[in-house]
């Protein structure tokens, strides 16, 4: 199947570039320069996936994800300049799937977008399949397989990098500081915790799309680690 993504950006350079690599990726592509011309092309076309802008005149796009979230459930992707962590909630907030900011580099920005739409396509054919087990964001573990998915993909974990996410997934926003982490896991009193940073910086290969600005694995400096929900 063929996805089509639409563009929501008035700076015609950036909507263009974006375009330039999703076609090289096999993706049709519809660009809006607004978000009510967005809203007239979700209205016309068959769109797997909206990459929207935040700041646009006629209306921006906040005003047009909150009204897409009526009767659309499409995965959605903001594209802003705005990086503070309260903008990244709103976005989120009002119906968001994902965040990039400006300026980004393309192919993460591919990355998220092939992420989203396999996602959201394999549990629209699946109708979301039950599992026993636990799902946090685009992380799920099968407890009774030990099958671990990222974003729908299979992820090859250790044993022991499956114990240490099911630590996580069970206790999502959960601060764990390294010790309790390796007593929980190695069943033994945390003389050296430099084992957990190895299993963690493994994991966040495994499992983000950019190491460097992990989404899911979130470092609490000075305190330890959570599972981001």
């Amino acid at each position: 199947m063929k996805h089509t993504v639409l563009i929501v950006e008035d700076e015609k350079e950036i909507s263009n570039a974006i375009a330039i690599y999703l076609n090289n990726q096999g993706y049709d592509v519809l660009q809006a320069e607004n978000g009510q011309v967005g809203l007239d092309m979700l209205k016309e076309n068959e769109v797997s996936l909206a990459i929207v802008d935040v700041m646009m005149p006629v209306m921006d796009g906040v005003t047009m994800i909150m009204k897409a979230r009526e009767s659309y459930d499409l995965p959605i992707i903001v594209l802003s300049a705005k990086s503070e962590d309260i903008d990244k909630i709103t976005g989120l907030n009002i119906g968001a799937d994902d965040y990039v900011t400006k300026p980004f580099v393309p192919m993460e920005l591919i990355a998220r977008v092939q992420a989203q739409i396999r996602r959201y396509y394999r549990y629209q054919k699946q109708e979301i399949q039950k599992f026993h087990g636990y799902q946090v964001g685009g992380l799920e573990l099968h407890t009774d397989t030990k099958n671990f998915y990222v974003d729908g993909d299979l992820v090859r974990l250790t044993p022991l990098e499956m114990q240490i996410m099911e630590l996580f997934m069970k206790h999502p926003n959960v601060v764990f500081s390294s010790e309790q982490i390796y007593e929980s896991i190695w069943k033994e009193e945390a003389i050296s915790t430099e084992t957990v940073m190895v299993h963690i910086r493994n994991l966040r290969e495994k499992i983000e799309i950019n190491p460097k600005e992990p989404r899911y694995i979130k470092v609490i400096w000075g305190i330890g680690y959570k599972l981001e929900k």
